[in-house]
């Protein structure tokens, strides 16, 4: 999944996905689990991807400190959701606080995830993108660590 998409929320709290999304995930995906973002946002992960998530923060030691808070972060919130028949999600209250989200919001898809802003804040991340994007890719690719 790829791509950014601004969508509204309703009075319920329903988010439309489009149907150009949909299809990237092969209108395979029904289930959901949504939960916090490492930032004042939410992601959204497709049911399978998540059972993959959890396989990974299950194998932290819960006797070490620092692994049970991330246990802790990362499932504090986490609501499974289903696409209804006209593809809305219901995101609960709690979340939407969370997110500061009210009626505007974006979701950016990429690593079979989507994250959910509210707009503004959305707009306030990429306002702080560095000038130089380049200097930035070197400091993360340039010495071959990560594979691309």
């Amino acid at each position: 999944m790829t791509g950014e998409y601004d969508c509204k929320i309703d009075a319920k709290g329903r988010i439309r996905l489009p149907s150009s999304l949909i299809r990237q995930m092969d209108g395979s995906a029904r289930i959901f689990t949504v939960n916090r973002g490492f930032e004042k946002h939410l992601i959204m992960y497709p049911k399978e991807v998540w059972e993959r998530r959890t396989k990974e923060i299950n194998q932290l030691n819960i006797y070490k400190k620092q692994h049970r808070e991330v246990i802790r972060y990362f499932y504090r919130g986490a609501t499974e959701i289903t696409l209804d028949s006209a593809d809305r999600v219901l995101l609960p209250k709690s979340l939407l606080d969370y997110a500061r989200i009210e009626s505007e919001v974006v979701l950016f898809a990429y690593q079979d995830q989507i994250e959910i802003w509210a707009k503004n804040l959305y707009d306030a991340m990429i306002e702080q993108e560095p000038e130089d994007f380049s200097d930035l890719a070197d400091q993360v690719f340039g010495d071959g660590a990560a594979n691309v």
